[in-house]
C-alpha cells in the first residue's frame, strides 16, 4: 500500500517521486532534454537546473516544436480559496520564463466556479474577491500585458461553453469518477468542471504547454484522451515537485494550516517568527552535537526551500550544503539565511505588486490578447 497520496484535492505522506512518476506513467526530464532547453533559450531556470521540475508528458515535442520555428503556448491556473503563499508561485514563475524566452502567450484561468462548488465554506462572493487578489499577486510577477490573458471561469464562461460541451461529449462518468474518484455524493457541478479546466488547452491551433504542481496531472489525462477525437494537439506538461511545508518535507504547503505556510502578505516579522518556530531542523539536539555530526539538508526545510526557490547561485547553495553537513553552519544561522532571502523576495513583491494595481483591467480585458479573447467565440473544434 502506497504511504502517500497525490491527488487534485489531497497530498499527504512522504512523497516518492520516482514512484509518482511510475504511478502516473509520465516521464523524468532528461538531461538530453534540458540540455536542448538550454541551447534554445540560453539557459535554464533554476527549477530546472534543481529538479523541481522533475517529470513531462510530451514536452519532447515542445522542444521539436522550438526546433522547427514554430509557436506553441502556455497555460496554467488557480484556484482562488484564499489567499496565495508562496508554494503557489512555482508554475507561474516558470510560466513567465517561458514568455520571456519564446515570446510566447500565456492563459491563466482562475476557477472560481470550481473553489465554490468543491467548498461548504467559500460563497461565490468569496471566491471572487479572491479572484482580484490572486489575479494581482500572479501579474505582479511581470508577465508581459499584450501576450498575457487572465479570466474568470464564471465570467468567460461564454466564450467557454461551446468548447466545453464538445470536450463534454467526449467523456463520460465512469472516466471521471474512476480519475477523480467523485461519488453518488458528488454535486454535479463538480463532475461537469473538469471540462472547464480542459477547454483553454485548446485556445490556439498550436501546442499547449502546461507547467503545473503533478497533483494536477489527471486532468491531462483526460485531455490527451480525446484530443485526437475533436481534431487538436494534446496537451504537453510539465510538473513540478511541491514545496515543502515548514513542518516538514511530507506532503504541501496548505494554506488549511497557516504555520506551515509563507503568505505573500506576510510582514518581515511573521515570516521571521514562523521560520524560526516552525521550520524543520535537519540539525543536532545540541550546537555541540551539531558541531560534531553535521546537519542533514535533505530534511532541512529552511534549505530545501533555499534550493528550490530562494538560492539562485548554484556555487553558494552548494557552499551552504557543505558547510551545514559539516557543522560549521548551525540551524539557526540556516534560517536566518533563509528569512533575509523571503523577506527581500516579499519587499520587492509587495513594492511591484502596488505598481500592478493600475494595470489589472489590461490582463483580464483590456491588453492586446485580453481584448482578442474577449471578442472570440470558440468554434474551431470539430
Amino acid at each position: 500500500m502506497d504511504e502517500f497520496e497525490v491527488s487534485p484535492w489531497n497530498v499527504s505522506g512522504k512523497i516518492d517521486y520516482d514512484k509518482l512518476i511510475e504511478r502516473f506513467g509520465t516521464q523524468k526530464l532528461s538531461n538530453d532534454l534540458l540540455s536542448d532547453l538550454k541551447n534554445l533559450s540560453g539557459e535554464l531556470h533554476l527549477f530546472f537546473r534543481r529538479n523541481v521540475f522533475f517529470s513531462h508528458r510530451d514536452f519532447d515535442k515542445i522542444i521539436e516544436d522550438i526546433k522547427n520555428g514554430k509557436s506553441f503556448f502556455i497555460y496554467t491556473g488557480r484556484g482562488p480559496s484564499g489567499p496565495m503563499h508562496i508554494g503557489h508561485l512555482l508554475p507561474f514563475i516558470l510560466a513567465k520564463w517561458f514568455q520571456e524566452k519564446f515570446n510566447v502567450n500565456v492563459y491563466i484561468e482562475i476557477t472560481d466556479d470550481e473553489k465554490y462548488l468543491h467548498s461548504d465554506n467559500l460563497d461565490l462572493k468569496d471566491t471572487k474577491k479572491y479572484a482580484i487578489e490572486n489575479t494581482l499577486d500572479i501579474i505582479s510577477l511581470g508577465f508581459n500585458e499584450d501576450k498575457t490573458f487572465v479570466f474568470f471561469d464564471t465570467e468567460y464562461i461564454k466564450n467557454m461553453y461551446k468548447l466545453a460541451l464538445r470536450i463534454a461529449k467526449k467523456i463520460n462518468f465512469s472516466t471521471v469518477k474512476a480519475v477523480f474518484g467523485f461519488k453518488e455524493s458528488t454535486n454535479i457541478g463538480m463532475i461537469f468542471y473538469p471540462t472547464l479546466q480542459l477547454v483553454p488547452t485548446f485556445f490556439e491551433n498550436n501546442r499547449c504547454l502546461i507547467p503545473e504542481a503533478i497533483d494536477q496531472d489527471p486532468y491531462w489525462r483526460i485531455q490527451r484522451d480525446i484530443a485526437d477525437s475533436i481534431g487538436k494537439y494534446k496537451a504537453s506538461v510539465i510538473h513540478s515537485k511541491f514545496l515543502p511545508p515548514l513542518s516538514g518535507i511530507e506532503g504541501k504547503m496548505s494554506s488549511s494550516i497557516p504555520e506551515t505556510a509563507i503568505y505573500l502578505n506576510d510582514s518581515p516579522e511573521i515570516v521571521k517568527k514562523k521560520i524560526m518556530k516552525y521550520a524543520f531542523s535537519g540539525g543536532q539536539p545540541t550546537i555541540e552535537e551539531h558541531r560534531k555530526y553535521g546537519g542533514n539538508p535533505d530534511i532541512d526545510v529552511s534549505f530545501q526551500w533555499l534550493y528550490m526557490m530562494f538560492e539562485e547561485d548554484d556555487e553558494k547553495i552548494k557552499e551552504i550544503e557543505i558547510s551545514y553537513k559539516k557543522g560549521d553552519l548551525l540551524t539557526g544561522e540556516l534560517k536566518n539565511i533563509l528569512i533575509e532571502k523571503i523577506n527581500k523576495f516579499l519587499i520587492d513583491f509587495r513594492e511591484k505588486r502596488e505598481k500592478y494595481k493600475d494595470r489589472l483591467e489590461k490582463y483580464l480585458y483590456d491588453g492586446k490578447l485580453a481584448n482578442k479573447m474577449w471578442n472570440t467565440i470558440y468554434d474551431n473544434v470539430k
